[in-house]
């Protein structure tokens, strides 16, 4: 159960406004903006170089490539030497990077926390680990809210960590269109679904009516619907998303991870979570290719009365109120009606995988996650392979 709220993170909306926020501290005289080689020569960069590099301030730009692992994101951190502010530019992984570079730097009990060695797929940071720099973000994606959130994924050698703490939210988040300018909308689309997917997982996976904060979840669920159905429509007349689609879905993401949302919950209440990023992991598939695959037989299993995975009630509540914003009628049934949204927004859900691959995936999510772990709660082995079994649309026979 999570029993506390806590949102330090300031929100510009535009990189411009960073200028202001380094001349209220003129003791910053060093920035290292760390950027995502593949928008390093985007205009974005060019707007945030230009709003950092203020008068007298020295200011070093680092491209990285891939997604990092716990190897490379300490030899990031013993690289800051010097820096007083980072100002990191990409998308959740660049962005997790930085919060976890960040983190070690000069601190030896963030860095011991971060190589323990471990089975558990969740790292959990002490209260009092404190990060050595003052990080801004700025997202070039949509979705993951790692702009603002207390959260960071990460590879290790036996798989990819979820690791939470207060520590991981950045001071500043800058939102702004052009960052997601030359985003596709393919990628736009699974944002939306990704965030829409983190309100309704952790809402339909506890038991318990709150009636404020089930009115904050309702509320940011219709509106990520809503936006969803308007992508579409664009996407399906042969246009292309616009600044101010962009910044609405960037907005309602980030709000998503906002405690009031979620306080008083079941802190492990968004079990797909822990499939996907195995199954993603093992067949490598974006993340919310995977989790669209989960949902429709995760959402079965609720709606069949598996409490371990949540409510039926409360999934049926809240998928009444998605279904009222969708301009096309959708099935009744939470599951088949989930699948019908996924399609119509044209997130991709097709996957294949062999009865080995699935057995692999089975394997690694009970060690990770289940096993005595409370992720994962009371499902065992079988039950994690029947949700995976119906994700896979297009099984493949095992290799004899």
């Amino acid at each position: 159960m999570n029993l506390s709220w806590h949102c330090p993170t300031l929100t510009l909306f535009g990189a411009d406004g960073i200028a202001g926020w380094l001349d209220a501290r003129p003791a910053v005289r060093h920035i290292t903006v760390l950027v995502d080689a593949a928008v390093a020569d985007s205009p974005i960069v060019s707007r945030v170089r230009t709003s950092v590099a203020g008068s007298g301030r020295d200011v070093l730009v680092l491209a990285l490539e891939g997604a990092g692992d716990a190897e490379g994101v300490l030899a990031l951190g013993d690289n800051l030497h010097g820096t007083d502010v980072i100002v990191a530019v990409g998308g959740g992984a660049l962005l997790d990077q930085a919060k976890l570079a960040a983190l070690a730097r000069n601190n030896p009990a963030a860095r011991t926390r971060l190589t323990l060695p471990q089975r558990s797929g969740l790292i959990l940071l002490p209260p009092g680990i404190q990060r050595g720099l003052p990080l801004v973000a700025v997202p070039t994606t949509v979705g993951t809210g790692a702009e603002v959130s207390a959260a960071a994924c990460l590879a290790f050698p036996q798989g990819r960590r979820l690791i939470l703490g207060e520590s991981l939210q950045p001071e500043v988040a800058v939102l702004d269109p052009l960052a997601t300018s030359t985003l596709p909308d393919e990628l736009i689309a699974e944002g939306v679904l990704e965030a829409l997917f983190r309100v309704v997982s952790l809402y339909a996976g506890d038991h318990r009516d709150l009636p404020t904060e089930d009115a904050l979840a309702e509320t940011l669920a219709t509106r990520l619907a809503q936006l969803g159905h308007q992508l579409r429509d664009v996407r399906l007349g042969g246009g292309r998303s616009d600044d101010r689609i962009r910044l609405e879905i960037a907005k309602v993401s980030g709000l998503t991870h906002l405690g009031w949302t979620y306080i008083g919950r079941d802190r492990y209440g968004a079990k797909g979570w822990y499939l996907a990023n195995e199954l993603s992991s093992v067949l490598g598939l974006r993340k919310m290719t995977a989790v669209a695959a989960l949902l429709e037989p995760l959402w079965r299993a609720i709606a069949d009365g598996d409490q371990r995975l949540g409510s039926a009630r409360r999934l049926s509540r809240i998928w009444a109120l998605l279904r009222a914003t969708a301009p096309d009628a959708l099935p009744e049934d939470p599951a088949e009606g989930i699948g019908a949204l996924t399609d119509s927004w044209l997130v991709d859900r097709r996957i294949s995988a062999d009865a080995a691959r699935l057995d692999t995936v089975t394997a690694r999510t009970v060690r990770a996650w289940g096993a005595g772990l409370p992720m994962l709660g009371g499902l065992r082995a079988a039950d994690v392979r029947g949700l995976l079994d119906g994700a896979v649309l297009d099984a493949e026979p095992a290799l004899s």
